[in-house]
């Protein structure tokens, strides 16, 4: 697992930077309902998305949320005062604050699925009646573009994807929301090249090849036997899961 202590710095610039930023939160944006006045961020990371989310809607007042602080100074940068650093487990927000709520790249790094559970109870929560949680669901999925890299990762040993699109809709069915549609966006800039691929294997991108370990530099070797070593395979394309937490907003708010 990454330290996204240690990340910060060199994050966008590893994760496609501005163009990738810029699509996610299109697909963000595109889903929340013309009436939403308050969004919640959670898992903001650098604020690069967020920061986008708050330029992209006239009236839209963005609040990020992140548990590294590292992450959560740089994210203070791009929006000043507007950043928290919170778990997103347990959210220092009121019952029913905010109109919306999103969370992008977030689940899938959740240690079991109580913590993904809490995560979607917390956004449940501290949502209005009527109000709309949008996640990112399969990630890893997403990154699957039948490519020649993915044939080699095929055969490494399975991980849980905590972000599973049916166990996300589980779990926020339980919490009281309900499906309300999908969404996709590309996510530019983030293709794949053996060699980039590589390097995430050594710094620890993928959990079931610990670095340092045998198993991981065996598939290090058979990446680096690719031809092409420093052309980026197809960009991903990511999907965005929307619920809707019933009722409605009370009269003046």
């Amino acid at each position: 697992m990454l330290d996204y202590e240690e990340e910060a710095a060199r994050y966008d610039a590893s994760r496609g930077g501005e163009p990738r930023a810029a699509a996610a939160a299109e697909g963000v944006l595109a889903l929340l309902p013309d009436g939403a006045r308050t969004l919640l961020d959670l898992g903001c990371g650098t604020g690069i998305v967020t920061r986008r989310l708050a330029a992209g809607r006239a009236g839209l007042r963005v609040t990020g949320v992140d548990l590294a602080a590292a992450m959560a100074r740089q994210a203070a940068l791009r929006l000043p005062g507007a950043v928290v650093r919170a778990d997103s487990r347990r959210l220092p927000f009121r019952d029913g604050e905010f109109d919306a709520v999103s969370s992008v790249w977030l689940l899938h790094l959740a240690p079991t699925d109580a913590d993904v559970r809490a995560i979607v109870a917390e956004c449940a929560r501290v949502l209005r009646p009527g109000g709309t949680y949008v996640t990112t669901v399969d990630k890893a999925a997403s990154h699957n573009v039948g490519s020649d890299i993915d044939a080699v990762l095929a055969a490494r040993p399975p991980s849980a994807a905590r972000d599973a699109a049916t166990l996300v809709a589980s779990h926020a069915v339980d919490c009281g929301l309900l499906p309300a549609g999908q969404g996709r966006f590309p996510g530019r800039g983030q293709g794949r090249s053996p060699r980039r691929t590589v390097a995430d294997l050594r710094r620890g991108w993928f959990v079931t090849l610990p670095p340092g370990e045998p198993i991981a530099e065996t598939f290090a070797a058979r990446l680096a036997a690719l031809p092409d070593q420093d052309r980026p395979r197809p960009d991903p394309c990511f999907t965005l899961t929307v619920f809707e937490k019933p009722g409605r907003a009370p009269e003046g708010a």
